[in-house]
């Protein structure tokens, strides 16, 4: 990480609106799904806000009376982003379900799997998804390429990038805005009559972070390659079964160093680009070191040995209540309900998963009482944030190292305290944290590999019965967040299967508490100065990475019927 300092900036602070009224969201682009907010804003700050998902999944019916080892396949569709995780989560919960063990070498190309997914998603997060919340595409126009080049090779000594490469990249862009039609950047709130004030940057790191933007999307692709490598496909990836994984061909030599040198790349790049760009970034958004936090984290760890013992997980589980982090919990899922009470479906009962009903009921858009899709989850009656902050701060506050080191060393880079991680600021730079803590560590995950099967150790799935009666549950760290399934069999079928995922816990409503969700947390008292482009709820919403078709799916709004799905 040495090289990676950003240059100083100075701290600014967008001008103070007093505009009162509502201010409405919707739909929110640069997400998967569709996702509404809603909010009141009285001079100039939030103060009432809901976020409501916008369509209903229907995967807990679907499911209903199949066999169990199918459940990954359908789970995996309910996205096109983050498939694996629900691939691995379903897979995980009817292991746990039947108590087979899987084979260590099983667990390892799980885990390496999981990694390649952790670095596409943050990527494509960082540059796609996000920067366009802090990043001025127009305003690029303005660089000089000569000080472009001199500042990303001043961030990075492994950078060897020229004028005339900005220079290129800067025509592209006016070609572009010419021809009124900016593509990608179309919904960018940077866009209207006069320069929105809410974007600080300079046009030179303005232009560099574009063309980062433009270099990423070839990066992205390599990792989503070492997926399928190993993974058989991508997206929805085919080498999971009950008992361990499929794919004996990825231990040959050949592709083992294919999966190398492509995940060498993507390494490199986060590196020498991702980390060095995002501190250049925040450097000059520190005023967001104290906008968007939340109060509770929550994080059941990820990348195991043993995958009946969360605490043989490389990130660590754990639970943080009211920011303190000098006292970590350790997490109990027997703490976990939903709450309806405020969402789209019969009953106003909290149930544990294991527990869970699915039957929805569909009012109107106007309803200020039941305005969601999601459910609300909560651990020992309090909204959690399961996102990479929660695993960064639960990691941090229990010394794991190569988070620590990461955690300092972007804290002394941007010259700010600890207390910077709870706000939207920290939340992003967590996920680049979270993002070169597990890129460091794929190495030594393949080398394991490696000299397992050196040693003659290939196997990769361990023989097993399907009970007639039995209950699982699969837990991953998702890129977005704490992800489980739960599964009842009966008679070797699925009696129940309940999915409660990252983006329930984040952008789910109020409880039957009454007590907001955590982006409707974060998003109270957040400063709007122009509300007709309202990008300060962008930069928090976006900060939590929102899957919404991970929690919703497919209604007819006249009837009411969910679909009916029959696969031949």
């Amino acid at each position: 990480m040495s090289g990676s300092k950003p240059q100083a900036a100075p701290v600014k602070v967008t001008p103070k609106s007093t505009y009162s009224g509502p201010v409405i969201v919707d739909p929110v682009t640069r997400i998967e799904g569709h996702l509404r907010i809603d909010a009141t804003v009285e001079n100039g700050k939030i103060v009432d806000v809901r976020s409501s998902s916008q369509l209903f999944r229907g995967l807990e019916i679907i499911l209903k009376g199949r066999d169990p080892r199918d459940a990954q396949h359908f789970t995996q569709r309910s996205c096109g982003v983050c498939t694996y995780v629900h691939a691995l989560a379903s897979t995980r919960a009817v292991d746990n379900a039947v108590k087979v063990k899987i084979p260590k070498n099983a667990t390892i190309m799980r885990n390496l799997v999981m990694g390649s997914q952790f670095l596409h998603d943050h990527i494509v997060h960082f540059y796609h998804l996000h920067a366009l919340d802090w990043v001025n595409v127009a305003n690029a126009l303005k660089a000089d390429p000569k000080k472009t080049a001199a500042l990303s090779n001043g961030l990075n000594a492994n950078r060897k990038e020229t004028p005339e490469y900005y220079k290129a990249v800067q025509d592209k862009l006016a070609a572009l805005v010419a021809s009124g039609k900016l593509g990608i950047f179309t919904n960018a709130y940077f866009l209207g009559d006069k320069p929105n004030e809410a974007y600080y940057l300079p046009a030179e790191a303005d232009l560099m972070a574009t063309a980062h933007y433009l270099k990423a999307l070839h990066v992205q692709v390599k990792a989503a390659r070492a997926m399928a490598i190993f993974g058989a496909k991508n997206p929805h990836t085919q080498f999971t079964v009950v008992g361990g994984v499929t794919n004996y061909d990825a231990l040959k030599p050949e592709r083992v160093a294919e999966f190398k040198a492509l995940t060498d790349e993507v390494v490199g790049f986060i590196r020498d680009f991702y980390i060095p760009d995002l501190l250049a970034v925040a450097s000059f958004y520190k005023d967001w070191a104290s906008i968007g936090g939340t109060t509770n984290f929550l994080s059941c760890g990820e990348f195991p040995t043993d995958e009946y013992d969360l605490n043989s997980r490389f990130l660590p589980q754990g639970v943080i209540m009211k920011r303190d982090i000098a006292k970590v919990q350790n997490f109990d899922q027997n703490k976990i309900m939903e709450h309806v009470k405020h969402s789209w479906y019969v009953g106003d009962q909290a149930k544990h998963p294991y527990q869970g009903v699915t039957e929805p009921k569909y009012t109107n858009l106007q309803d200020k009482d039941r305005y969601s899709w999601m459910k609300a989850p909560r651990y020992d009656g309090e909204a959690m944030e399961t996102g990479p902050l929660a695993t960064v701060l639960v990691a941090y506050a229990k010394g794991h190292k190569p988070t620590v080191d990461a955690v300092n060393f972007v804290l002394k880079s941007l010259n700010v305290g600890a207390d910077a991680l709870f706000s939207t600021l920290g939340r992003t730079a967590a996920r680049g944290i979270e993002c070169l803590v597990i890129a460091n560590q794929m190495q030594t995950w393949l080398d394991a590999l490696v000299n397992n099967v050196k040693s003659g150790d290939n196997e990769l799935y361990t023989p097993w019965k399907m009970p007639s009666e039995a209950e699982g549950v699969g837990f991953v760290q998702a890129p977005r967040g704490m992800l489980s399934h739960w599964i009842k069999i009966k008679k070797g079928k699925i009696e129940n299967f309940q999915l409660v995922v990252p983006s329930t816990w984040s952008l789910g409503p109020r409880c039957a508490a009454g007590k907001l969700g955590p982006v409707e947390e974060a998003l109270m008292g957040t400063p709007i100065f122009d509300p007709k482009r309202p990008v300060e709820i962008l930069r928090t919403v976006h900060s939590f990475d929102p899957c919404i078709a991970c929690g919703v799916h497919v209604l007819d709004a006249k009837t009411g019927e969910t679909t009916s799905i029959k696969v031949l």
